[in-house]
């Protein structure tokens, strides 16, 4: 019999993280700052464990993950939190065709959705005209870059879509729930002079920004009504629970869901903000009961 799986996330401790993860999200971690937890995670660099210490990747059989993670050579997406205490670089993911061709990985699209934002927090994302290349590369140089791009004060509930090749930077103050692609690959452009724990300067990956940049003029892309995101490695929706609420996990995929207001049961287990689970494909219908919303990724 198919059961569902509480998830235990690898946490992060990069240099502009906060402490709301710990504090206000439940997570238990020795880390200081816990900048982000890997919350459905098959990446090398933070497996997703379950309450036997043994990873999620290492647990759930083939058939559990359902018949649309087959098309892809592995684990197609990856979830976590990131509470940013201070600006992150802004930076830029490239496509599968670039970084298969230059750096054995696939590219990263992603999507972010908004749980808390202070006062005046915000994003960048894309540029807010059409530039050129030599513009582009003037303007860090100058380090004048923010000038180029699109900001966006966010608040709680928005979700932005991002597709690879978009230039971008989470501001201070923003807590999110990102869905992206199974990849660990950023090019840093600018990081506002700031040095790692050692002391020393953040690398910067300039030459390779400059070739993978989407230089038009962005376009906030929009989904139909409750779905927050969507791609070939994703499907992200978001479910307000008022009472009771029915789910179906088909063959055709797993889903992870994430808790990110509220409390409740999930198919019978507590469930409460910062919480997720690993619900296998083919589990059937199970209900939320609870007053709580909820974020739920298929393939």
């Amino acid at each position: 019999m198919k059961r569902i799986y509480r998830l235990f996330p690898e946490c992060k401790d990069y240099v502009w993280g906060g402490e709301k993860l710990k504090t206000e999200y439940g997570k238990q971690t020795d880390k200081t700052p816990c900048a982000e937890s890997w919350e459905l995670s098959f990446h090398k660099d933070g497996l997703t464990k379950l309450a036997n210490g043994k990873t999620l990747a290492e647990s759930v059989a083939v058939a559990d993950l359902g018949e649309n993670v087959k098309k892809f050579p592995f684990f197609p997406v990856l979830n976590k939190f990131i509470d940013a205490k201070e600006n992150l670089s802004v930076q830029v993911h490239p496509s599968d065709d670039y970084a298969l061709r230059n750096e054995n990985s696939f590219g990263k699209t992603e999507m972010w959705y908004i749980v808390s934002a202070e006062r005046g927090a915000g994003i960048y994302l894309g540029f807010n005209r059409e530039v050129t290349k030599t513009e582009f590369e003037k303007a860090i140089k100058e380090n004048r870059l923010t000038e180029l791009l699109n900001f966006y004060e966010v608040k709680a509930g928005e979700s932005y879509f991002i597709p690879s090749g978009t230039i971008h930077a989470i501001g201070k103050g923003c807590l999110i729930y990102e869905i992206q692609q199974n990849s660990n690959l950023t090019y840093r452009v600018y990081d506002y002079a700031r040095t790692d724990k050692n002391g020393k300067p953040r690398e910067l990956h300039i030459e390779k920004a400059l070739k993978v940049t989407n230089l038009n003029k962005f376009t906030p892309v929009s989904f139909g009504a409750g779905v927050l995101g969507q791609s070939e490695y994703f499907t992200v929706k978001k479910i307000n629970v008022a009472g009771r609420y029915a789910l179906n996990t088909a063959q055709s995929s797993f889903a992870c869901i994430t808790c990110v207001k509220g409390t409740g049961e999930l198919a019978g287990e507590k469930i409460s903000r910062g919480d997720s689970f690993f619900v296998p494909a083919g589990y059937g219908e199970y209900e939320a009961i609870g007053e709580m919303e909820l974020i739920e990724t298929k393939i």
